[in-house]
């Protein structure tokens, strides 16, 4: 029989789960891994892990009884079926016993994990779903860990999640989530916003681009100083350097490379949620949706032939205007982030998850795609005042969106006046005026709902009388012809 000396086991060899084995053997930790094709192991054991306080399996029973009790044992594999396969593996190859913890490190979807928590609870296992951002490179040096599920399994993960996370100020950029899915969950919303913030950075770099006609070197120069103010970030960061990056003809490497974007699904998951909850999270569906308009190339290619539209002419002061996209950037980055949150508050209630807004924000400033300056001013916002109804109340973010408002205006009408598409800044424009709307024209949707499907309005409070009362289903015969039936209320 093996001799049980492992801390921690991670299942699954590919380059992310090999990195987090090197982290954790850094960090003090002796990992056993495991491969489904045990040639892998070997592989790994021979050369990355070679000297290190790692220790390879044979087989799933083997990987078991090298881990101390309670057993801490990490799934790195794809998510869907394989994470179920593994569990059911674990459950009976394995021989794993009552108390010991299984984690699913994928990018699971969270009902999955919903339904995992559950079930393996009812076998005596605590099941952690934890979000793990940062890619190869996080890995291996400190990612952004975001972990939930069975809370009891906490006290003894949170040495080895938080020791192998990346630190912002000393503090581990992972925490607690929730219950059952609910680190599987921020860690979409994560994608999303990730979604969103690469599509804004995309729409600057083509007004850049087409609007004031500049170049790679200058737009890399432009990104440079972006990435020291408010915009601090890795994804400005990365940009910077893909705009300075040239083939070996000495010309930028992103101009030859073919505008048509894939999606793994995560994004979808956030807009297709937001649409469920009923959540008006327009950015990161817009930018989903600047993905499959993107994937159309043969089609964007023909009707470049036929349609027509203006051709971009700057005239003006361009240092002026590169600051007004500055603020128009960060002003609709503020959106993205308040309406990831305004989602993710309204799911805690949805779900009945107790989530903790201002340690997801802290999660998300470091070792993660989307780590910023920025997240640091979230943090600060949520933990000053954790009831915090939307971001947009906060006193930092209120002054940074009405200064950002003027150059904001500037950046999408130009955008709209060069036949530039701007689908996030110009969303996040019409949501931001939507919000601080007190009277929408939905009044008249109502009314048309009521027209053709007697579908009931409520009348406004200013406005009751006898014939009309507050607060009730009212319907109205429009036309003198219609009957007075009304149809079943429901939220459409």
């Amino acid at each position: 029989m093996s001799a049980a000396e492992g801390d921690f086991g991670l299942i699954g060899l590919a380059v992310m789960g090999q990195n987090l084995i090197l982290n954790a053997a850094d960090h003090g930790f002796k990992v056993v891994a495991f491969n489904r094709t045990v040639a892998k192991v070997d592989r790994f054991m021979e050369n990355e892990a070679k000297g290190k306080s790692v220790i390879g399996a044979k087989s799933i029973k083997d990987f078991v009884q090298k881990l101390k009790t309670p057993r801490r044992m990490m799934l790195l594999v794809q998510a869907g079926k394989a994470v179920d396969d593994f569990i059911e593996a674990l459950l009976t190859e394995g021989g794993v016993e009552k108390g010991d913890i299984i984690i699913d490190g994928g990018n699971s979807h969270y009902p999955d994990t919903n339904r995992r928590t559950k079930y393996l609870a009812s076998k005596g296992i605590r099941f952690v779903g934890t979000g793990v951002s940062g890619g190869e490179e996080g890995a291996r040096y400190g990612p952004s860990i975001m972990p939930g599920g069975n809370e009891e399994a906490w006290p003894y993960i949170k040495d080895v999640l938080q020791g192998i996370s990346a630190k912002s100020d000393g503090e581990a950029c992972c925490q607690w989530v929730g219950d059952e899915g609910a680190g599987h969950y921020v860690k979409m919303v994560h994608n999303g916003i990730e979604y969103g913030d690469m599509q804004l950075i995309c729409e600057a770099y083509d007004i850049m681009k087409r609007g004031l006609g500049m170049s790679g070197k200058e737009m890399g120069d432009v990104f440079t100083e972006w990435n020291k103010g408010v915009l601090d970030s890795f994804l400005i960061e990365i940009t910077r350097d893909i705009m300075y990056f040239n083939d070996d003809d000495n010309s930028p490497l992103v101009e030859k490379i073919l505008d048509s974007a894939g999606q793994k699904g995560t994004g979808k998951w956030t807009a297709i949620n937001a649409l469920d909850l009923g959540m008006p999270v327009t950015l990161i569906g817009e930018a989903v949706f600047a993905r499959c308009l993107s994937s159309l190339k043969a089609e964007r290619t023909r009707a470049s032939t036929k349609l027509d539209g203006p051709t971009p002419k700057f005239e003006g002061d361009k240092k002026q205007f590169l600051a007004d996209l500055e603020q128009a950037l960060y002003a609709s980055k503020i959106i993205s982030y308040a309406q990831g949150f305004m989602l993710i508050q309204n799911a805690a209630k949805e779900y009945s998850w107790k989530l903790n807004k201002p340690e997801i924000a802290l999660m998300w400033r470091g070792g993660c795609i989307i780590r910023s300056v920025f997240l640091k001013d979230i943090t600060k916002a949520y933990r000053s005042n954790p009831d915090l109804e939307n971001l947009l109340f906060d006193d930092f973010f209120n002054a940074a969106i009405h200064k950002a408002q003027p150059g904001w205006r500037n950046v999408v009408s130009k955008g709209a006046l060069w036949g530039i598409p701007t689908p996030a800044f110009s969303t996040a424009l019409s949501f931001y005026d939507g919000y601080r709307t007190k009277d929408l024209p939905a009044n008249l949707l109502q009314a048309q709902r009521d027209y053709f499907g007697a579908h009931t309005f409520r009348i406004k409070p200013e406005a009751a009388s006898e014939t009309y009362p507050e607060g009730k289903d009212i319907h109205v015969n429009w036309t003198g012809r219609g009957g007075n039936v009304s149809a079943s209320t429901y939220t459409a």
